[in-house]
């Protein structure tokens, strides 16, 4: 009998889910609430730009087209590249578009039952032949309703989209008190290209965010209104935004994204002579720190605009906080167009904002929030089992807890794939469906639930040594290859990709490296 497996939006994780499960001989039905294919890519500004240098952002075996030369290739680009490969290997026909799963049941087993297994799923496999997934799917076309029937869920709905995270303030204190407009980000991003132009043209506008999209809004801002209405931008924290990825001529994938890079961290389940290596290699991995940091601080003058970050740049980077910084940004700021106001908090007033210790207020039309998204309650609120909710929440001090960033070793029969953030995402989502697919297909088996939470709690700990306050990003962007080699010994594969000893420990780890061979 055909397994029936349901994949939940058709961001770039969800595509090549689909090929892969296609490629294993099931039957995926992907759910896409938009009228397209490509995620976070089709509400993205007008503006922005690939993040991740074009190489480390490739499928495997569908090469970039020759025509494309930028080393960051803008959205219009990506979204092409992204089309053509659902395009090449027949993916669309397994898509439904404008239906928007509204939540997941579990039907075979009463809670009591799967609380006591020892087993992920009762007996360590994929599928049951009791158990099965209730889909409830609204098309949003029609506005009806529909139960589908599934073997297994892939979640592939993604951090940074859907459901806005808006900071909280006193009464009388927020966007209510403000005669302005109070919008968040992804409202903008919505907007078509005129529309947001117009939205902003000739208004003074506050942006409150120091990530990607706060900083393109605010290069938009700029076009549009120039020095007459600079746009200010409200941060609480300085980030070690990044110029290019070269630092004084030598690139940054020779840095960190090889695997003598990671001999210098501490890694989850490392043995003894690793650990020692680690620790004995601190001062290097402080010099590599210092070295990027020098770099940044030279090329953007964040001294003389206050906007040195206290935090070092390997956490940055274990926490996935990295960006490119839009060309031409501090010299907007030198020209008086951005204006850069530290705000630990804030609150609203009639026209403006009030920042905290601040006597007077920073005046405004326009309010954009680029405060991030609520990644975790989105996927929280797909289970309709209040268990099952409690399972994918894990507990208050901890990330996601998910084995391998993919499955919750309590939830039986559905995975979640690029949810956990890295600094590659397609090429991190990729070896994860393979290895998702390679365990549909019982190439393999997961461990006990008891020794997959025990993995689990090791990870989190790696998370709380590196990235600090960030943990709950789920961030493996210091461990790339160390991640990956654990997918690849669960697969059967060699984890040494590299020809020679050189190679191995000194090249960049790339998506060309995990072409089976």
């Amino acid at each position: 009998m055909e397994r029936k497996i349901g994949i939940v939006g058709a961001s770039v994780s969800g595509l090549l889910a689909c090929k892969y499960i296609l490629s294993k001989g099931f039957h995926p039905i992907v759910f896409e609430s938009q009228s397209s294919i490509g995620g976070v890519w089709t509400k993205a500004l007008e503006t922005t730009k690939l993040q991740t240098p074009k190489p480390f952002y490739q499928f495997s075996d569908f090469a970039w087209p020759l025509s494309v030369t930028e080393y960051f290739p803008d959205k219009h680009v990506v979204l092409d590249y992204i089309e053509a490969y659902a395009k090449h290997f027949h993916l669309l026909n397994h898509i439904k578009f404008n239906t928007k799963v509204a939540g997941i049941e579990y039907e075979g087993f009463q809670d009591e039952e799967i609380q006591s297994w020892s087993l992920w799923g009762g007996t360590g496999e994929p599928f049951s032949s009791r158990g099965k997934w209730k889909l409830i799917v609204e098309d949003l076309n029609t506005l009806s309703t529909e139960i589908y029937q599934v073997d297994f869920v892939i979640f592939c709905v993604g951090r940074f989209s859907g459901l806005p995270n808006i900071p909280e303030f006193p009464p009388n204190k927020g966007p209510e008190a403000f005669h302005g407009k109070v919008i968040h980000s992804m409202e903008y991003a919505a907007m078509d290209d005129e529309k947001a132009a117009e939205f902003i043209k000739g208004k003074r506008v506050i942006v409150v965010g120091f990530q990607k999209s706060a900083l393109d809004i605010a290069m938009e801002c700029c076009a549009a209104n120039g020095v007459e209405n600079p746009c200010t931008v409200l941060y609480r924290t300085a980030h070690w935004h990044l110029p290019d990825y070269f630092k004084r001529g030598f690139s940054l994938a020779y840095m960190y994204f090889n695997r003598f890079s990671e001999l210098m961290v501490h890694k989850p389940g490392e043995g003894f002579l690793l650990g020692l290596l680690a620790t004995i290699l601190t001062p290097l991995r402080w010099a590599y720190s210092k070295f990027v940091e020098s770099d940044i601080k030279r090329k953007f003058h964040l001294a003389k605009h206050g906007m040195i970050p206290t935090q070092s740049f390997l956490h940055e980077l274990s926490s996935c906080l990295t960006s490119t910084v839009p060309e031409k940004f501090y010299d907007k700021v030198e020209d008086g167009e951005i204006k850069l106001k530290k705000a630990p908090s804030f609150s609203f007033c009639d026209n403006g904002v009030m920042v905290e210790d601040e006597t007077a207020p920073i005046e405004a039309e326009v309010v954009i929030l680029a405060t991030g998204f609520k990644g975790e309650k989105k996927l929280k609120d797909m289970f309709v089992s209040q268990t099952f909710q409690n399972f994918i929440a894990g507990s208050p001090d901890t990330a996601t807890p998910l084995y391998r960033e993919c499955i919750q070793p309590r939830i039986p029969q559905l995975a979640v794939i690029g949810y956990s953030e890295s600094n590659a995402n397609l090429y991190t989502s990729e070896i994860r469906c393979r290895w998702l697919a390679e365990l549909l297909d019982g190439t393999f088996k997961l461990p006990s639930i008891e020794e997959m939470e025990k993995d689990v709690r090791k990870w989190d700990e790696y998370l709380k040594q590196y990235s600090g306050g960030y943990y709950r990003r789920k961030c493996i962007g210091a461990l790339h290859v160390w991640y990956n080699d654990q997918l690849c010994k669960d697969m059967g594969w060699n984890p040494r990709r590299k020809k020679g000893l050189f190679a191995e420990f000194f090249e960049p780890y790339g998506p060309l490296d995990y072409v089976p061979s």
